[in-house]
């Protein structure tokens, strides 16, 4: 089964205080980091969503061969990007999307390849850390253009899965990630460093 890797690197980061895809952890930006994340857990393309300083990150990110997408309606929410990133993925013919936000520096390849093992066109697969659900998210094919259609605001593929509940696996990953979200400088330089 082919996967596609879809990393949401559009927000402006109001929190952070700067489009997060620009932030460095390790030395180098979030979203290079986070490409260079799916395409060694195995997903091929790598589509990367852009909205707020779009250019600034095309000029100082190094994302190899990342089909790059810009979401203009990226003011709205991850939810907008969500879908640019799926409409994007949907020429390429591959099976199923896997979707990560570029804020979850600790998520590894070893948690991409775990969830991506369950591409189908029809899977529904979140990472899971202890009790709770996370990224990345991988969602087959069949699924898109209803992912899409709830996917609003700042919400993204949350309602569509809760609505399918019965049909989402949940594949443990926290021996091998940390899925925490990075929202403010000081988280960044805290325990999520």
């Amino acid at each position: 089964m082919t996967v596609a890797g879809v990393l949401l690197a559009a927000g402006a980061g109001r929190r952070y205080g700067m489009p997060k895809a620009l932030a460095r952890h390790g030395g180098r930006l979030f979203v290079e980091r986070a490409a260079e994340t799916l395409r060694e857990g195995g997903c091929d393309p790598v589509v990367v969503v852009l909205g707020a300083a779009a250019d600034r990150v095309r000029a100082e990110a190094m994302l190899g061969n990342a089909i790059v997408v810009d979401n203009p309606e990226w003011p709205s929410g991850m939810g907008s990007s969500l879908g640019a990133g799926l409409r994007a993925t949907l020429p390429l013919g591959v099976d199923s999307a896997l979707v990560l936000l570029v804020d979850l520096p600790g998520v590894t390849p070893a948690a991409v390849r775990r969830v991506a093992a369950l591409a189908s066109p029809d899977a529904l697969v979140m990472a899971g850390y202890g009790p709770r659900r996370g990224h990345p998210v991988l969602l087959g094919r069949e699924h898109w253009a209803g992912v899409a259609a709830a996917a609003t605001g700042d919400v993204g593929a949350r309602p569509y899965l809760a609505a399918h509940g019965a049909a989402v696996r949940v594949v443990p990953c926290d021996d091998v990630a940390d899925d925490r979200d990075v929202d403010t400088p000081e988280e960044h330089t805290g325990s999520h460093a």
